[in-house]
């Protein structure tokens, strides 16, 4: 049962990812906005309903480690797993304008989040500066997005969907949604039951399924969305979403909250800081050419591996635990950190130099 959940869950999320593009790239050309402007609001809001759905939940509850953790691991599986994965199959082409205000703004909302959770709690007065942050930057997103978009992608579903009706498209939108999160859930249940069944921990399955799992919306539609042709939206959703979950998942689920949302001193210490790296990581990359490569997809990919590792062996107290923890914080990092600022400068040079950006393979 556990087996077909999860194949049935796949086949859904493939479904309903489709449907979502379809309806998305329709509205890109009935409303006028590029569809970088459609992935960083309709498409990002509406992929991010399962960890709406489970950060609210959690708080309500009492669990505030699950709440603050689904939000910071789902950020980290957008950035690493999802965009990674996306840039292996295709190269992603990066906007001029992610670039200079919408990276940015998800770097300084997740260094907002830090602040804000120093002294132990997402408080309803910081849930409410969030969703204070969330309404101005979609504000500007439409805004901006109106002036910039002209003529529709020719050729693209976007363009072809400008013949249906609005309110078909919009049907489209909330069905793929619906799908969405049927899939996730259906393929978590599956997932946690299989792992149940070869006595894998709770604590295990809460950091590796349900961390990925509340994010299968995004990386079926960011697939997708690569495999159309759809790259804006691609990467718009990635970005969108990050600054969703942090400012209207946790922001209201910390307004809604009793006391708050208590955020416990290791996410504070380690997990929000790895979650700034890893979007302050993907800036360089896509200045380089104002794309993500193939290999570049491949790092993010790696560093995902290597953080997902990391959480295994510390929840299970591993023997190899030490040994991992120097190797990645005395080699790989710093390797990392010197390749993105290699890149970052070269890249300077050549644009100061009135060289060609790097061409993405």
């Amino acid at each position: 049962m556990e087996i077909l959940l999860v194949a049935g869950g796949l086949v859904v999320l493939v479904g309903g990812g489709e449907l979502l593009v379809r309806g998305a790239s329709g509205l890109t050309a009935r409303l006028g906005l590029s569809p970088l402007v459609i992935g960083l609001t309709v498409v990002a809001f509406a992929t991010s309903a399962p960890e709406f759905a489970v950060t609210l939940d959690a708080a309500l509850r009492g669990e505030p480690d699950l709440a603050v953790g689904n939000v910071v691991g789902s950020n980290m599986v957008n950035v690493l797993l999802i965009l990674g994965a996306s840039a292996v199959m295709l190269p992603l082409t990066v906007g001029a304008r992610l670039v200079r205000l919408d990276l940015p703004i998800l770097v300084g909302v997740s260094g907002l989040l830090l602040a804000l959770a120093a002294d132990g709690a997402v408080t309803a007065g910081d849930g409410a500066l969030l969703l204070a942050v969330i309404v101005g930057y979609t504000a500007l997103a439409l805004v901006l997005g109106r002036r910039q978009a002209g003529a529709g992608p020719s050729g693209t579903a976007a363009g072809q969907g400008a013949r249906r009706p609005l309110w078909a498209q919009f049907a489209a939108v909330v069905g793929g949604v619906g799908l969405l999160v049927f899939g996730a859930r259906m393929l978590v249940e599956g997932a946690v039951g299989i792992a149940t069944g070869f006595g894998v921990s709770s604590l295990v399955i809460g950091l590796t399924v349900v961390a990925v799992g509340t994010s299968l919306p995004e990386l079926a539609t960011t697939l997708i969305a690569a495999r159309r042709g759809e790259r804006d939206l691609a990467v718009g959703n990635i970005v969108g979403s990050c600054v969703f979950n942090i400012c209207v998942v946790l922001g209201l689920a910390g307004v809604i909250a009793a006391d708050g949302v208590p955020v416990a001193p290791a996410a504070v210490a380690l997990d929000i800081p790895l979650m700034i790296a890893s979007a302050v990581a993907l800036l360089p990359i896509a200045f380089t050419g104002l794309a993500i490569a193939r290999w570049e997809g491949a790092l993010f990919l790696a560093l995902y591996v290597a953080y997902t590792a990391y959480v295994l062996l510390a929840a299970t107290e591993h023997d190899a635990l030490e040994g991992f923890t120097t190797v990645m914080l005395w080699f790989t990092l710093p390797l990392v950190a010197l390749t993105l600022v290699v890149l970052a400068s070269f890249e300077a040079g050549r644009r100061r130099g009135g060289g060609h950006p790097i061409v993405p393979r």
